[in-house]
């Protein structure tokens, strides 16, 4: 279908909480159709879809949630605990059936809920995800580096630190797509580089477990040490596919809205029926 014939939905939708597990999650609900969940990467919120769902909601319901202490939501960062706020955001909606789009850290609980539940996902997307047994760290993110500035220069210090990650690199986009990657920093508390201990570990993970279709999406300029996880991850899975995004890094989702939205609107119209409960 032409870029100019397709329908777009407004972006604007209200804040709406859920109370998880201790936790005030904040999270949206757009659009009309098949559901897909959308899973944040670590320092960013739900508003990283905006493009998405300016282009998808037309055809499919979106769910954004603002994983725990990221953006509005409240508690402390846990990927351990991602895949069970995910499920109880979707019992709560009533949704028998989803599918599920994790972006880089968000990806581990994505996949972590794809283990779980093979009846609720029926689709996976994994957006750059990291390498699987880093045991819930980042291995190109140095944490620790990160937790001593923050702890002894403050939370600016870290956000203009981590800014200048090269996972953080916008290679193109507009001006607002840089406000807006920035306004989604300066949100993050980082409570888990304050704790006095790490998080318990996220559990492992055996893709070879997840039944649901899956597409595995990276920025072709991505890190090399991320298309490697990825690459290495669609080999264990048993019903995978590949996409690279030209010209795009770790945030292709931002870089390439246009191709990106059109990457998933594809891969969903062939493996999430429009009869899905919703």
């Amino acid at each position: 279908m032409p870029s100019a014939a397709r329908k777009t939905v407004p972006t604007v939708a209200p804040d709406q909480y859920l109370q998880v597990g201790g936790a005030r999650l904040r999270y949206r609900d757009s659009g009309t159709g098949p559901a897909l969940l959308l899973l944040h990467g670590w320092t960013l919120d739900l508003e990283m879809w905006e493009p998405q769902v300016g282009a998808l909601a037309g055809e499919f319901r979106l769910v954004r949630l603002d994983r725990r202490g990221h953006g509005l939501s409240g508690g402390s960062p846990e990927v351990s605990g991602d895949a069970q706020d995910a499920a109880a955001l979707c019992q709560h909606l009533g949704l028998a059936h989803v599918a599920l789009l994790g972006m880089s850290q968000g990806a581990r609980g994505a996949l972590a809920l794809a283990v779980q539940d093979h009846s609720l996902v029926r689709a996976l997307i994994l957006d750059g995800p990291p390498a699987l047994e880093a045991d819930g760290a980042e291995e190109d993110v140095p944490l620790e580096e990160y937790r001593r500035l923050i702890r002894t220069q403050g939370a600016e210090a870290f956000r203009r630190r981590w800014q200048d990650h090269p996972l953080m690199q916008l290679h193109s986009g507009t001006a607002g797509t840089r406000v807006l990657l920035a306004q989604m920093i300066g949100r993050y508390a980082g409570t888990d580089l304050l704790a006095a201990s790490s998080a318990r570990p996220a559990q492992p993970l055996d893709p070879g477990l997840v039944r649901a279709p899956t597409l595995i999406v990276s920025g072709a300029l991505d890190l090399a040490g991320r298309l490697q996880s990825a690459a290495r991850l669609c080999a264990q899975l048993p019903h995978a596919e590949r996409a690279l995004i030209a010209g795009a890094g770790h945030l292709p989702n931002l870089e390439r809205a246009e191709e990106y939205s059109d990457l998933c609107r594809s891969f969903l119209r062939r493996h999430l029926p429009t009869h899905t409960a919703s």
